[in-house]
């Protein structure tokens, strides 16, 4: 129905959220850009992002589909109220998450 929206939250849409907020977001947003998706750091910024965004309640007929994954995400992590050391802070957490369970899956 909508062609530019995916069911969470896809590595494409990382880079156009470099410019939403400051400094330590922009550093953050370009290194984990620039790696492959599917990449640790990529897996846990998808993560993070799928949380903040409510990609699991989102579906192909809600208003937040209609507008595609990198408008919504641009208007999340605007209107986000938490800083972007905040937002580093939790991208690091959900990274360790991810390398639990790589490690969990792996042993």
């Amino acid at each position: 129905m909508y062609p530019k929206s995916e069911i969470l939250f896809p590595h494409r849409a990382i880079r156009p959220l470099g410019v939403e907020r400051g400094a330590d977001w922009q550093e953050l947003v370009n290194q984990v850009a620039s790696q492959r998706d599917g990449n640790e750091d990529t897996l846990a910024f998808s993560l993070m992002m799928i949380r903040l965004c409510d990609c699991l309640n989102c579906n192909q007929s809600s208003y937040k589909a209609s507008l595609g994954c990198i408008t919504c995400a641009q208007r999340v992590v605007g209107a986000d109220k938490s800083s972007d050391r905040k937002l580093r802070q939790t991208f690091e957490q959900t990274r360790q998450e991810i390398r639990q369970q790589l490690f969990t899956h792996s042993s």
